[in-house]
């Protein structure tokens, strides 16, 4: 399947494993084509997920224009995209999943939001260097991302973390090496969650860890 985007493209923002909204939802848009079927030309993009293989999103996704990226305040969400039949003669019959025909270059489609299903918890994967430190979050239910978060230390409270780039959040703190690492997030549809002791002691930078709680709403 080639990739997707709506204009002026500048996130790779998550569609799959999805559910329709009401049909009332369905917003007007314009979309084209870009890179291979096995989406190597679009890893990494500005939400920071790099291998999309290796967070589990796989290839069904799309990039947004400014106001829906929203800073990155978006990554992680879920949509359903449709080609508009209404508009054009473009669209694949029977199967708007696949949008279009890849040489029609831009095409007309609706689309609208929609909650994420994934498999498992919320993923925390640590990066920076002692003093600084950027965690990306991903594998986000529910309303797909994230708007606020905060980090503690088995021996500090809570530090309130801002928005880097994407999906990443960094705070600067000095000791954090050596403890055990908790968060507590607050998702874009409200819900608070705080994850204890995910983050054993001996951590280190450019790992993963894995939890089993995950968002609802």
């Amino acid at each position: 399947m080639g990739k997707r985007f709506l204009h002026q493209l500048l996130a790779v923002v998550l569609a799959l494993f999805v559910s329709p909204a009401r049909s009332g939802d369905w917003l007007p848009a314009t979309a084209t084509f870009y890179g291979g079927a096995n989406g190597s030309d679009t890893m990494g993009g500005a939400c920071g997920y790099s291998d999309l293989y290796e967070q589990g999103y796989g290839i069904n996704n799309a990039a947004l224009n400014t106001a829906l990226f929203n800073d990155g305040a978006s990554c992680g969400q879920c949509y359903v995209i449709i080609c508009d039949s209404s508009k054009t003669g473009w669209c694949k019959p029977g199967n708007n999943w696949n949008i279009g025909i890849y040489s029609a270059g831009i095409i007309p489609v609706l689309y609208q939001r929609v909650k994420c299903w994934k498999s498992g918890g919320v993923r925390f994967t640590i990066a920076g260097f002692n003093g600084f430190y950027m965690v990306l979050i991903t594998n986000v239910v529910g309303s797909g991302s994230i708007q606020s978060m905060a980090m503690k230390g088995s021996n500090t409270d809570w530090i309130p973390m801002y928005r880097n780039w994407g999906a990443n959040w960094h705070c600067l703190s000095g000791g954090l090496v050596g403890q055990g690492l908790s968060f507590a997030l607050v998702s874009i549809g409200g819900q608070n969650l705080v994850f204890k002791d995910v983050v054993p002691e001996w951590w280190q930078f450019e790992q993963t860890f894995t939890t089993y709680q995950n968002f609802d709403d």
